[in-house]
């Protein structure tokens, strides 16, 4: 049933077996004010005539969906078909996308090696130019060895250069 707060109108249902007969006081949960209920025969009386007025409509309802539902069904197993193979192509489709992603991925990073390969290589010629002299004291037959890869670097840079 539903009770109303008479001091700030507020409305709360509770169940009918909470209250006996000779009534009892209530609290609102809104403003604290307590008063004391008792349950009315014609209030009761309206209020389960309304219970069983809305329970009716609600199983006649119920029973029109239940027909539209089963009248629905080949439409909804149709859907799910096309869901699913929909699906399976997105998951194929993932699939070639990573496939290529890998592919991709495995390029850039031998690309990525021959980059750091070329700087270091280049970075040690210069180290050796840079020092080519100290190194020459000290090992007097790497003279030979540096002047012949002094001028096949100077022939590969030619070679670059007429290529293009």
């Amino acid at each position: 049933m539903i009770v109303s707060c008479p001091n700030c109108k507020k409305q709360f249902k509770i169940d009918n077996s909470l209250i006996p007969e000779d009534g009892r006081e209530l609290q609102c949960g809104s403003c604290n004010h307590v008063w004391f209920y008792k349950i009315e025969d014609k209030n009761n009386e309206i209020f389960q005539s309304k219970e069983e007025i809305v329970s009716k409509d609600v199983e006649i309802k119920v029973e029109k969906k239940d027909e539209e539902i089963v009248e629905k069904k080949p439409l909804q197993e149709k859907i799910k078909t096309e869901l699913k193979n929909k699906k399976e192509e997105k998951i194929s489709e993932n699939q070639k996308n990573l496939i290529t992603k890998k592919s991709n991925i495995s390029v850039n990073i031998f690309f990525s090696y021959l980059v750091v390969f070329i700087i270091s290589f280049v970075a040690l010629i210069i180290l050796l130019d840079t020092l080519k002299t100290p190194l020459i004291n000290i090992f007097p037959g790497l003279k030979i060895i540096l002047f012949n890869l002094f001028e096949t670097l100077k022939d590969i840079k030619l070679f670059i250069i007429d290529l293009s």
